[in-house]
């Protein structure tokens, strides 16, 4: 028989109706004396956004920390609660960053290969200013 981390209730700021929250804030670990790591360690999920501290929901996590110091058999502890990953966004296709065909012919990279550098950009037409050329897209259509 294992022991299950308990459930953190929060209110809901609609109707103030007791619900399943996602875990327990920050402030509440610490008011058992926990850190953040310590109390995933644990089993416990944490939610690092949530601010409010309820007096239930230490309660709660009092009487699990007791019962988890008492056990003798690892095999009894829950695993550890892992931080959701979230996803990065793609890269959009813009013209800009020469990502499209479009973006690339702009930039003058379709011979050179793709580079997202903007250091690469800035340096290009510092060049051409010094050199007194027209700007990068008529110099590039064929001008001068």
């Amino acid at each position: 028989m294992s022991i299950n981390p308990p459930v953190a209730m929060v209110k809901s700021p609609k109707d103030g109706k007791m619900k399943q929250g996602r875990g327990f804030s920050i402030s509440e670990i610490k008011a058992i004396n926990l850190t953040v790591n310590e109390a995933r360690l644990l089993g416990i999920p944490v939610d690092t956004r949530r601010k409010s501290t309820w007096e239930w929901n230490v309660k709660a996590l009092q009487e699990y920390v007791s019962k988890v110091v008492n056990v003798t058999d690892v095999s009894q502890l829950p695993l550890p609660s892992i931080p959701k990953r979230r996803l990065v966004k793609p890269k959009r296709g813009r013209a800009f960053r020469g990502v499209t065909p479009a973006g690339r012919r702009a930039r003058g990279l379709l011979s050179i290969g793709l580079r997202e550098t903007h250091r690469y950009k800035w340096r290009r037409k510092q060049r051409q200013r010094e050199l007194k050329l027209r700007h990068e897209v008529v110099f590039r259509k064929g001008g001068a």
